[in-house]
């Protein structure tokens, strides 16, 4: 705790000397001078100062149509959904410790494993990962210890998305784990302790899921999930939960999630709410692992992972409750036939889909990427990712409309 004692006048001076500074108004005498010239203006009510900081943000000009995806999705949110998460009781708790004063955090931690274990059609969750990236680096240690370190090879597709690959390639060098960069999975995998694979892949591609010989890692996107069939091969199920309910915020703070079969629940990443009886009967909810090196002996700890995202967890609680089942694989579905439409009314365009089964992404390919997407900026449109020089990849969500469809194909 001594990192939070106050500085003493001899501390900062210390400080000062280590900058070439005599004293505190030397320090900010750098600040710019043009800044002494910086006009606020005259004071305004509340409501004028409203209205001029709508017309600033006016100039940032955010009324694009979006068909950008990647790993973030436009999707529409419920207004219920942020105003329930945002209630101080959600929004400034902490981490729940106490259980005996954390019950409704734990509850919602608990009906969100519930709903992720159904979702994947694996037997448990955990109670939420940082994002999707940590979650595929954190299954891949995961399988390594259920392999008890005897197989130091792992597969990973290259057609995972290229974020989540650098977090992979950065825990595996941490723990000397070599990585087979593979496009496609070969028949025996004996040698390897687990394949990571994408399903959508990063470009949209359904591809095929089989069983393999050793511990196999889907990373799936879970609004794919409410239409195709949830990864039974799989061992472990992982993922974003930006797709339910969180809004995109330049890609983050998100949410990954991690879910497996019971076998391995004790290998698991991180913190799981279970649910029991107290001491009257009544239904009571605790964190009944906890397998962070904070809890337990260091060399049992399955991570460093030092929290879970309960408040997006929350979020996305909220948004499967408000939105059902139906609601759930109805936006969906809207997503896919957007982007089937897209697609067919590019290939009139003479602009080629190189996907053969997507979902609701897919890769284009144009004569010169850099163009085309300026192109359709220039027609207030965010048409896609650049893959590289002829390729862009397409993503459409329920947000989406007809009229946004068709102006992208006309600003080509």
């Amino acid at each position: 705790m001594k990192n939070f004692i106050a500085h003493t006048d001899t501390i900062r001076q210390e400080m000062l000397n280590e900058i070439s500074c005599a004293d505190i108004d030397d320090l900010f005498k750098q600040i710019p001078v043009k800044f002494k010239d910086f006009v606020i203006g005259n004071p305004l009510s509340e409501m004028e100062a409203q209205k001029q900081v709508k017309s600033l943000a006016r100039k940032n000009g955010t009324e694009y149509a979006c068909f950008i995806g990647g790993g973030v999705y436009n999707k529409f949110i419920p207004a219920c959904v942020n105003y329930v998460a945002q209630r101080f009781e959600f929004l400034t708790a902490y981490t729940p410790y106490q259980p005996e004063v954390s019950q409704g955090t734990l509850q919602v931690i608990y009906e969100y494993q519930t709903m992720i274990s159904r979702i994947t059609g694996m037997d448990i969750a955990n109670a939420s990962m940082y994002d999707a990236g940590t979650a595929c680096a954190e299954a891949v240690l995961m399988a390594h210890r259920i392999a008890r370190g005897k197989k130091n090879k792992v597969i990973v597709s290259t057609r995972l998305n290229p974020e989540y690959k650098e977090v992979v390639k950065t825990y595996c060098w941490a723990q000397n784990i070599e990585i087979v960069w593979l496009d496609k999975i070969p028949e025996n995998c004996e040698e390897y302790c687990c394949v990571l694979i994408q399903n959508p892949d990063y470009y949209g591609e359904i591809c095929e899921i089989k069983k393999t010989d050793t511990i196999l890692i889907v990373c799936a996107d879970l609004a794919s999930l409410s239409i195709l069939k949830p990864p039974y091969e799989a061992d472990i199920v992982v993922g974003d939960i930006q797709p339910l309910g969180i809004s995109m915020e330049f890609g983050g703070p998100h949410a990954g999630y991690l879910a497996c079969k019971e076998a391995y629940m004790r290998q698991m990443p991180g913190r799981l709410v279970g649910q029991t009886f107290d001491k009257d009967g009544n239904v009571a909810y605790t964190l009944t692992i906890q397998t962070r090196e904070q809890h337990i002996k260091r060399e049992k700890a399955t991570s460093n992972i030092c929290s879970n995202q309960s408040l997006i967890a929350l979020s996305a609680t909220l948004y499967l409750s408000l939105v059902g089942e139906k609601g759930f694989r109805q936006a969906s579905l809207l997503s896919a036939n957007n982007a089937h439409k897209l697609s067919k009314e590019l290939e009139k365009k003479g602009i080629k889909t190189l996907n053969t089964n997507f979902f609701n992404e897919f890769v284009i390919q144009v004569d010169n990427a850099d163009n085309f997407l300026l192109k359709l900026k220039k027609n207030n449109i965010l048409g896609g990712i650049k893959i590289d020089n002829t390729k862009v990849l397409v993503c459409t969500t329920e947000m989406n409309t007809d009229e946004e469809i068709q102006d992208y194909v006309n600003a080509i």
